[in-house]
């Protein structure tokens, strides 16, 4: 069995990768080359820009796959390339893509379910709110044109914000950076963010489920844990696991934002996160989530291990702690 892997070397890329080579996969991941991964040495890798047509042909040749993994796939056009290139040549095509669909949808209420999908799109903000409205109808165009192409069978798999050792973003390490340094965390005002996020072994381990069988096929599906703890909830536990005091100073949101410091401060504060209804892919796949509780200590004892000297989100640490003295 053959098994493609578009990206493959970030986040939950190399988790995707390992699982496939554990269920008897031989595995081709197609990448840029820009970010280095430890992939295993049996691993095919084959360089190019998944957007240029013509790299992707010349990289893939003839060749057929008995699934695909697009954990990089972000535009129409994007899924037009790979439509055209592997029609007629995969067995099963899963696309990751976001929660954020729904987040430029009007009128939806929390948690979102794939029903909610259809319906008129909002008009494009003005000012910070575009690029994240951007990504949302991007990822739409993406899922479209993919579950609208011939001969290419399509599951596509919606995710919140997910939580993995890998997250480039860095945001879980984000609020470790601080607890760690005993400073307090700055949050925004009379919020209270609900946290239906992700763990990323579920993922990786839903993919390989679905390459067991026939199921899902051209079809989308939400991925999430079934609890929505609150920020604060969320971070007393992280004290708790590294032993730290949490230290919550509550800041007017305008204020943050003004001074360039949302969201490295609060990385889950953020008006762009998606809240996701689990029933389908449950019953339909039959998937399954672990529980935050379950899966956060595992995952700070990975992050604790690997932590960075300075963490991308800490870089404005000093602004923030002058922001109170001000």
């Amino acid at each position: 069995m053959d098994a493609l892997v578009i990206g493959g070397t970030r986040n939950l890329g190399p988790g995707i990768v390992q699982e496939l080579r554990e269920r008897g996969f031989r595995v081709t991941v197609f990448h840029r080359g820009v970010t280095r991964a430890a992939l295993p040495e049996d691993v095919e890798t084959v360089h190019g820009d998944r957007a240029v047509e013509a790299d992707l042909r010349r990289g893939l040749g003839s060749r057929s796959f008995d699934c695909v993994v697009d954990t990089t796939l972000y535009t129409g056009p994007e899924a037009a390339v790979a439509a055209r290139v592997l029609a007629g040549r995969v067995g099963r095509y899963v696309m990751l893509s976001t929660g954020q669909v729904y987040l430029v949808r009007t009128g939806l209420t929390r948690p979102f379910r794939e029903e909610d999908y259809e319906g008129p799109v909002m008009a494009a903000p003005e000012g910070a709110d575009y690029g994240d409205w951007l990504y949302g109808v991007d990822k739409r165009a993406a899922e479209e044109t993919l579950l609208g192409a011939r001969e290419l069978p399509v599951t596509v798999l919606r995710l919140p914000m997910v939580h993995s050792v890998r997250d480039h973003y860095q945001r879980i390490g984000a609020y470790l950076a601080r607890l760690q340094d005993g400073g307090p965390i700055l949050v925004p005002a009379g919020e209270e963010p609900q946290l239906r996020h992700l763990y990323g072994g579920d993922v990786v381990r839903c993919i390989g489920e679905l390459e067991g069988g026939g199921a899902g096929l051209d079809r989308a599906y939400n991925l999430s844990q079934s609890e929505a703890p609150g920020l604060r909830e969320f971070l007393a536990e992280l004290a708790r696991l590294v032993g730290a005091e949490l230290r919550l100073v509550e800041v007017e949101r305008e204020r943050l934002e003004g001074a360039g410091l949302l969201l490295d401060c609060s990385p889950f504060s953020g008006r762009w996160m998606s809240a996701l209804d689990n029933g389908r892919s449950r019953r339909e796949l039959g998937a399954r989530f672990t529980e935050w509780r379950e899966y956060l200590p595992g995952l700070v004892e990975g992050l604790m291990a690997g932590v960075r000297a300075a963490p991308p989100r800490y870089g404005k640490r000093t602004a923030e702690l002058a922001l109170l003295s001000n």
